[in-house]
């Protein structure tokens, strides 16, 4: 039982640790998506200068602020939550409300979306998908694959929460000491 404990530890660390510089390198998007927004209206409006590249760069940056950001609002438990009965219970059976919902809600989904987005990912990878806009940003592929890799950090960051729910509902401490 000793061993499980400390992988379930190593585990949590390690898929927290990913998801969290991630979620922090991401972030950074939100600077650069400001910034070239800011740039783009000062061009089209005051010198005429449009470019559809820039504002597809607008796009693409604010899907991967979402897309990639996901996992790592699920590790700080940050995403919308109706909350009607959980914040009464206990800390074993809010434990045990995680568990299960991660279990049979959240890990199911993920999966959903990785196997019903498989095929429409890897035939815009077949055609080397690109910008139907002239001028437009080539590899549209990278980023329909963010589908994907989102609902693979999602799992991982669910594997992670279902270990956690589960050590808080049978009093395990999450330290990482033994």
């Amino acid at each position: 039982m000793s061993s499980l404990v400390t992988y379930g530890r190593c585990t949590i660390k390690l898929i927290d640790t990913l998801n969290e510089q991630i979620g922090r390198g991401t972030s950074w998007l939100t600077l650069a998506l400001v910034m070239i927004s800011v740039i783009v209206v000062i061009l089209r409006y005051c010198f005429n200068i449009g470019s559809i590249a820039a504002q597809e760069s607008i796009s693409y940056m604010h899907a991967l602020i979402f897309m990639l950001g996901a996992a790592y609002t699920l590790k700080h438990n940050a995403h919308v939550r109706v909350d009607i009965f959980y914040h009464r219970f206990n800390e074993k059976t809010q434990g045990w409300v995680d568990f299960l919902g991660t279990l049979f809600l959240l890990i199911p989904v993920c999966l959903f979306i990785i196997i019903s987005s498989w095929e429409y990912v890897a035939d815009s990878w077949a055609i080397q998908e690109s910008s139907r806009n002239s001028g437009g940003l080539p590899a549209v592929y990278l980023l329909k694959s963010t589908i994907i890799v989102m609902a693979a950090l999602m799992l991982l960051q669910a594997i992670s929460l279902a270990i956690k729910s589960l050590f808080s509902a049978i009093g395990i401490p999450l330290n990482t000491t033994p």
